[in-house]
């Protein structure tokens, strides 16, 4: 293949419909908040609406974004996260046995080439037995499960790994876990134990979300894990290792993805590079069925990593920006699509946005419009590559 023509002259037509997540057009998870969700929140922190008002705004607004979504062709929708204040720690927060802690000494940097700023949000530490006390998201799935029509209605939780990676060993009290082969014993089986019960309730397609498998890859985050004890060269194996266990024995047809990405909060990044340090690991250990990984610009690296993909497994190109609200050109989109089939076979690809558009509640530099654009975008590029989604 030389030019665009030419892949979709190879492949329309010809790849095979994707029955199972994930889907050749797909998305992350996250949506902008309407302003007037976030005006209900602000009317909720000031008394002048209750709480079951706020429930009934955030219905309205996930009704309407699953609508959008199905109308711009999408074939599964999420809820946009659009009942969370950020896309991790509404459910660490949910674990039983940790608790949430202000900690000046655990510092968050994130930045672009316009701005940056540094703090340190609240984080967690475990200061009990880690347990599951009640179905996380539960209640928000069913909502989304009642509400679309011909969609697969889509989950994203944290990955368990992000209960370990901001604090690591300083994080967990060491009365409560000497070892931590127990406290990875016990997180596990609280995950495991979150798959099974989303399932009962109707989940199909789960993704885990890990940006701590793709930081691992800028040399600046592994000296972090080495600074707060953890060991910078094998970490991510040992987290690889611990989502299987909390994976393990999952029902045939959930289909499991998980997203990675250097940081997303208002535009912002907080590591760099590319996908090589874990590719190997990643791509051939990690057992779920696809990955999304960011490649919307040179902080993520090139395609070559890609060759560790081995059969079986889907990669969803996250080529398509979040960050910024210029459109991208389809012909380039096509072209990186090429790039990247060079190393792994075109049929085991897939497109999407590089991350969500709101990890957080304030969400990034582009109007609703310019993200709806995106993704029609790739709805409408995948089926001229692919012929079907």
């Amino acid at each position: 293949m030389t030019d665009t023509q030419d892949i979709d002259q190879h492949t329309a037509g010809t790849a095979k419909p994707q029955s199972r997540p994930p889907f050749r057009a797909d998305h992350v998870g996250s949506l902008l908040r309407p302003p007037e969700l976030l005006r209900a929140r602000d009317d909720l922190a000031a008394g002048r609406i209750t709480a079951d008002d706020l429930r009934a705004a955030e219905d309205a607004a996930i009704a309407e974004v699953v609508r959008k979504q199905h109308e711009v062709g999408l074939l599964d929708a999420t809820d946009g996260e659009l009942r969370r204040e950020s896309w991790h720690m509404d459910f660490i927060y949910q674990l039983g046995g940790i608790t949430k802690v202000q900690d000046e000494t655990i510092r968050v940097a994130f930045h672009n080439d316009q701005k940056s700023f540094e703090w340190a949000p609240p984080s967690a530490h475990v200061v009990a037995p880690l347990t599951l006390e009640h179905t996380i998201f539960g209640d928000a799935f069913e909502y989304l499960r009642d509400t679309v029509t011909t969609a697969v209605p889509k989950l994203t939780i944290p990955s368990l790994s992000m209960v370990h990676y901001r604090g690591g060993r300083s994080a967990i009290d060491a009365a409560v876990y000497p070892d931590l082969d127990q406290f990875w014993a016990d997180l596990a089986a609280a995950y495991a134990e979150e798959v099974r019960r989303l399932y009962a309730l109707g989940c199909r397609y789960l993704q885990l979300d890990d940006t701590s498998l793709a930081y691992m890859n800028d040399p600046a985050q592994r000296q972090h894990v080495a600074e707060i004890g953890g060991d910078p060269e094998h970490q991510h194996e040992r987290y690889i290792e611990n989502i299987n266990r909390a994976l393990a024995g999952r029902p045939g047809d959930l289909a499991v993805t998980t997203h990675m990405c250097r940081g997303n909060n208002q535009s912002m990044w907080a590591a760099e590079g590319g996908y090589e340090f874990v590719a190997d690991a990643l791509f051939n250990r990690l057992e779920v069925d696809g990955f999304f990984c960011e490649w919307d610009d040179e902080r993520s690296g090139g395609f070559e990593p890609l060759r560790f993909v081995p059969k079986g497994k889907r990669v969803v190109l996250g080529l398509v920006t979040t960050k910024r609200g210029e459109l991208e050109r389809k012909d380039d989109l096509k072209r990186r699509i090429e790039d990247a089939a060079r190393f792994v076979d075109i049929d085991q690809l897939c497109l999407s946005p590089q991350c969500g558009f709101s990890s957080t509640k304030e969400g990034n530099d582009l109007s609703q419009q310019q993200q709806w654009d995106k993704l029609a975008l790739i709805v409408e590029t995948a089926q001229e590559v692919w012929g079907s989604l």
